[in-house]
């Protein structure tokens, strides 16, 4: 206890009482005021001198504080036996001043011995069994209170460092997995870029050198006659034909690179803060939209997820719209988000295009699938990919989510129905 506050509450509470004691047992004698002087000095002593000792831990001071005490005590003592009170004050400030356990014992046994000293002059010298009696119960409580709390002190101690330690295990731990998380997202990123973009730049520069190849015959020819000898090196109208068709190639080649790196842009893209998974998942659809040309209907109904939960739903719709847009050549996609059991929340990505089974990603998936069961495992769901019996694609996510009393959503003018299947006649 090393709030000064509380020192003086018991500071002047103990003199308080021991003048009380003497107030209320008149007639005033010797005894009495020459225990209320003593107590007024212990008063000065304690503003000016011991006050300023609490919360510091000297042994030099130590010393000197046990001393002023002791001579207080036995002074007190010596004129009245009441003035014994002080040691509710004097016993345990001896502890919380003491550099050490040991410095405090001793400073424990010169405080006993002033009260030794102090009541032997009062009761006299025929009562030296009783003087002693008091010093050594005095002594014996001090101690065996005063080692209880050094001792649940010291355990505090421990647990204070040892919840320190943790902390900041704690905080390696985290980073730890900080760390590993963005090399894993590093490498798969790289993966998707050698499996996209990097692909597509390696296509076009075979056909950019295609190309080349049938109009090189014309630089030959701006510098040659005209003759037999040079017919075979003239660009024929199929070579023309043949290079206007790698042209268009090149140019379909590149839109499909800069629609792979809108999509990987668009999976990496932070989500905002103040959005809702619906909201989310509907700006997602538009844009996909937007690029694509495929249309996207959005059925989300599972309010009160944590945001963790809805990063995990959104980057898998994100993943599940780039798998259709790379294999499906599909004409209409589903995105449904429900719980189907207490517990738990479900998302399902669905397309009308080319399945698994029809010449589409095998069920194996790609990097992107590998990188939803790595994100999924991580909050406890499982992950399903395979061909929807109605055709095309299904991938279906289900993971643990606690429910929630929530009032039903609002109808938005702007969210499209569920179908329950899919519009006859869709591509396939």
């Amino acid at each position: 206890m090393v709030n000064r506050r509380w020192w003086d509450v018991v500071a002047f509470g103990v003199a308080a009482v021991t003048v009380l004691i003497g107030v209320f047992q008149p007639p005033y004698a010797r005894a009495e005021i020459g225990s209320w002087v003593v107590a007024g000095v212990f008063l000065i002593v304690y503003v000016a001198y011991l006050r300023a000792r609490v919360g510091r831990e000297d042994a030099r001071h130590h010393v000197a504080i046990t001393a002023v005490l002791s001579a207080i005590l036995a002074t007190g003592i010596a004129f009245d036996a009441q003035f014994a009170n002080m040691l509710a004050f004097a016993y345990p400030f001896v502890w919380i001043t003491a550099a050490s356990t040991r410095q405090a014992i001793w400073g424990n046994i010169a405080i006993a011995g002033a009260v030794l000293v102090g009541t032997m002059v009062f009761f006299g010298w025929s009562d030296v069994s009783a003087a002693l009696g008091i010093a050594i119960l005095s002594l014996g409580f001090s101690l065996a209170l005063g080692l209880w709390m050094t001792h649940i002190a010291g355990i505090a101690e421990e647990n204070a460092r040892l919840l320190a330690e943790l902390r900041a295990a704690q905080g390696e731990l985290a980073a730890m997995h900080r760390d590993a998380g963005a090399v894993e997202e590093r490498g798969r990123m790289a993966r998707e870029i050698h499996d996209t973009i990097a692909q597509s730049l390696t296509g076009l520069v075979m056909v950019a050198q295609r190309a080349g190849n049938r109009l090189a015959p014309s630089a030959l020819v701006r510098g040659a006659p005209a003759g037999p000898a040079h017919d075979d090196d003239r660009v024929t109208g199929r070579d023309l034909e043949a290079a206007r068709a790698d042209v268009a190639l090149i140019e379909e080649m590149a839109r499909d690179a800069l629609t792979e790196a809108r999509g990987l842009v668009a999976a990496v893209s932070p989500v905002a803060v103040e959005t809702t998974l619906a909201d989310a998942l509907h700006r997602l659809a538009a844009a996909f939209e937007r690029e694509t040309g495929v249309r996207v209907t959005v059925h989300a109904d599972a309010p009160g997820l944590g945001r963790e939960l809805e990063v995990v739903l959104l980057r898998t719709a994100q993943e599940g719209l780039a798998n259709v847009r790379k294999h499906a050549n599909a004409g209409n996609a589903w995105i449904d988000v429900g719980r189907p059991r207490t517990g738990h929340v479900r998302l399902v990505v669905r397309d009308d295009g080319v399945g698994p089974g029809d010449g589409g990603p095998g069920q194996s998936g790609g990097f992107g699938l590998a990188g939803i069961r790595d994100r999924v495992s991580l909050v406890g769901g499982h992950v399903a990919f395979g061909a929807d019996p109605d055709g095309g694609a299904l991938l279906e996510i289900e993971v643990p989510a606690p429910d929630v009393e929530a009032p039903p959503p609002e109808a938005s003018a702007t969210e499209a129905p569920h179908p329950p299947t899919k519009p006859d006649g869709a591509a396939r």
